[in-house]
């Protein structure tokens, strides 16, 4: 792996070690200071994601990460990585305690300003699962509720929506117009547009 894939490696790993170790002091250094970020529950500035992220972990909202596979495309001092993640989350839905398991890729578009920040994040959402933590436990849910959700995300959003936070539909999962379009912007970034697509 070059140098610069190396460097970059080490910005989205330490986005999650020090995200969810609540480190938001060093967190903060892995975004550049026009950093954006879209999530299910979340689209907007790195800053306030910071800000709501830490709000929600010293209330205990339990929101985890783990990160597999990684690739990258440089050009300058441009880059898109695409790195194979889970978000895992805990929280009661229904009645009953349960997680869910999102997996998916962060999508990032990152560049060299001095040092390697992340610009924008859009992570692509491809499958998940919902489980009781008790196994013996029995789960209903609400199948219309469920089915309003695109099917990458759909438990996630379930259990995000059931505990309060509003979700952006249409974000991009494995197939279709959303991720296809992601890919474009990617390409044109590496291309030196002047800005890092059109955030969602």
């Amino acid at each position: 792996m070059s140098d610069e894939k190396a460097a970059i490696r080490e910005v989205i790993e330490n986005w999650v070690l020090w995200r969810d170790a609540g480190d938001w002091d060093r967190f903060a250094t892995v975004w550049h200071d026009d950093g954006w970020m879209t999530a299910t529950w979340f689209q907007g500035p790195a800053r306030k994601f910071i800000e709501v992220s830490r709000a929600g972990f010293e209330s205990g909202v339990s929101i985890l990460h783990f990160l597999g596979g990684f690739t990258c495309d440089v050009a300058g001092t441009r880059a898109i990585s695409q790195t194979k993640m889970t978000i895992n989350q805990r929280a009661l839905v229904e009645g009953v305690m349960v997680d869910v398991v999102c997996t998916g890729r962060f999508y990032d578009f990152l560049e060299k300003r001095g040092h390697w920040g992340i610009v924008r994040r859009q992570p692509v959402y491809e499958k998940d699962r919902m489980d009781p933590v008790d196994p013996a436990a029995t789960l209903k849910l609400d199948q219309a509720h469920l089915a309003q959700f695109p099917e990458g995300y759909r438990h996630l959003a379930y259990l995000q929506s059931k505990n309060g936070f509003t979700i952006k539909g249409n974000l991009p999962g494995l197939r279709g117009t959303e991720v296809e379009t992601l890919y474009r912007e990617g390409a044109a970034w590496l291309n030196g547009s002047p800005t890092a697509g059109k955030p969602l």
